[in-house]
């Protein structure tokens, strides 16, 4: 029977919450009719988390459970969430019932019906502290300029997916909270927002700390490239390393050339080796080089890629 729905659930240390997730997903699938399963992917949880899991697992067929062996990553989880979900449309959400399974419906519909590739929550009130809330701005703020996406809470765990969205990407690192940006540079336009209810958090700890800032920018600049350059980083390195070696060969050809000037006039000129401005050329010579050759070398790499002939294809007709 073909599944509506995919609901992936990433943990890591839930063990009181899992229960009553798993009932409240159940009561909206059956109340909307949708044939769904939940995949619970565990990330290497050390209390009773798998525990539970299994025993969701032999009460409801419908339920899944993977386990890592160890802690990867909420980007890891995803990544291999995505991988095994069979539903047309799938829905993330995190496991500390923070995020409410009553918005799966209109999420589905978005997908269905209104036609998204992505849609996204936004976490519009939210019952977190200052000290989360005025960074999450900020770096929702940055990641909405540099990717031109206008959504409002890019880090939101409540987001729903057309299929042929999360099987085209590859999420790692810590490139959930950039999971629009990957589904835009993959060929994915039509990204979507809802409004989301935030509750307070009833079990457990928050598992982010002020790390991920750093790691968040990070990510953003070496997905940014990847989206950018990816399968042409001669355009880059090529092109900097271009520029930065020819203001270095003419400003020491400037230096060389001022020198012959004055001596031909007969005025005393100091040692081209003694200007400070010739090390400065030099450097930009070198360094000019050193990009441009990075740029060569990265080319060679791309082309030998096995896959650097793979393009995305969404239809195919009379074959």
């Amino acid at each position: 029977m073909e599944i509506d729905l995919s609901i992936v659930v990433p943990l890591f240390n839930e063990e009181e919450s899992l229960p009553e997730l798993e009932a409240w997903i159940r009561r909206v699938a059956e109340r909307e009719k949708l044939a769904y399963e939940i995949l619970f992917v565990d990330d290497g949880s050390i209390d009773g988390s798998w525990a539970v899991v299994e025993a969701l697992c032999r009460n409801n067929d419908k339920v899944r459970g993977i386990k890592f062996r160890r802690n990867y990553g909420k980007s890891a989880a995803l990544n291999v969430g995505f991988q095994a979900a069979k539903g047309r449309v799938v829905i993330t959400m995190d496991a500390d019932l923070q995020d409410s399974p009553d918005e799966i419906p209109e999420l589905y519909r978005m997908i269905r019906e209104d036609g998204f590739d992505l849609v996204s929550g936004w976490k519009k009130k939210r019952h977190d502290p200052i000290s989360k809330t005025l960074p999450s701005k900020f770096f929702n703020s940055v990641v909405r300029r540099s990717s031109g996406i206008q959504l409002h809470d890019f880090n939101c765990g409540l987001k729903s997916y057309r299929s042929q969205v999360i099987k085209s990407i590859e999420v790692y690192g810590e490139m959930h909270r950039y999971i629009p940006l990957l589904a835009k540079w993959a060929g994915f336009r039509k990204i979507g927002e809802k409004v989301v209810e935030h509750r307070a958090r009833q079990y457990g700890v928050s598992k982010y700390g002020w790390q991920r800032l750093i790691t968040g920018f990070l990510d953003l600049l070496s997905i940014t490239f990847v989206g950018r350059f990816g399968r042409r980083p001669m355009h880059l390195f090529g092109t900097l390393g271009t520029l930065i070696f020819i203001i270095g060969f003419f400003s020491a050809a400037y230096i060389g050339i001022n020198k012959l000037i004055m001596l031909s006039k007969g005025l005393r000129a100091i040692l081209v080796t003694s200007n400070p401005y010739f090390y400065i050329a030099l450097t930009c010579m070198v360094l000019g080089t050193i990009l441009f050759m990075t740029g060569f070398l990265a080319e060679l790499i791309i082309r030998s890629a096995p896959d650097r002939n793979h393009y995305l294809i969404e239809k195919r007709l009379n074959e």
